[in-house]
């Protein structure tokens, strides 16, 4: 199952190549594969390749959140072309209450493109998921660029408003059976007992 980030988080049409993820069956988890422009700005994170790195989300990062809508438990994956990434489990908008989970992630950058795969554990996912969204971020400064896969719409937007990529409301459908096949029964997770 391929997505495609065509908009900017506020409904504007991207101006390069757009960055596209795709979703398939993994051992024990769910094969999370990107290819994406690589803008190279801003400059690498400090931490080492292949590493959580708390604030990933201040450099050039792909995003994936799978929600439980009815509880707004959710995962945050982030992933970077350097190699490193960020993995948080929320209960609430925003309320991350574990984050720098271990995480079996690649990247490579060819030319002015990257690409990158991770497995995310079935551990990670809320029970229930049935909404996602998608999320890339490059630039520095004025050049910083927010796009998303469900961007808020241009008539739901207020004078001042700022991206939010918590904004659990324009999330949109998903079901992890349409990957992984309707028999398909998720996992129980200890790491969300009592997150309600």
């Amino acid at each position: 199952m391929e997505f495609v980030i065509w908009q900017t988080w506020n409904s504007l049409h991207v101006t390069h190549d757009p960055v596209k993820i795709k979703f398939s069956p993994g051992d024990g988890g769910l094969k999370m594969e990107v290819l994406a422009p690589f803008f190279n700005d801003p400059a690498a994170p400090a931490g080492p390749p292949g590493q959580p790195f708390p604030g990933l989300w201040d450099y050039e990062v792909v995003e994936s959140f799978f929600l439980d809508s009815t509880t707004e438990r959710y995962l945050e994956v982030e992933v970077c072309p350097h190699g490193q990434h960020l993995v948080l489990l929320l209960s609430g908008r925003g309320h991350a209450f574990q984050q720098q989970l271990a995480l079996s992630f690649n990247a490579t950058i060819k030319g002015e493109k990257w690409i990158g795969e991770a497995l995310l554990p079935w551990k990670y996912f809320p029970p229930n998921v049935n909404k996602m969204n998608s999320y890339a971020i490059h630039g520095s400064g004025e050049r910083r660029t927010y796009e998303a896969l469900y961007p808020v719409p241009r008539e739901d937007l207020v004078e001042g408003q700022k991206p939010n990529f918590h904004l659990l409301e324009y999330f949109q459908d998903f079901r992890l059976q349409s990957i992984m096949g309707e028999d398909w029964v998720q996992p129980e997770s200890d790491l969300w007992k009592g997150k309600c």
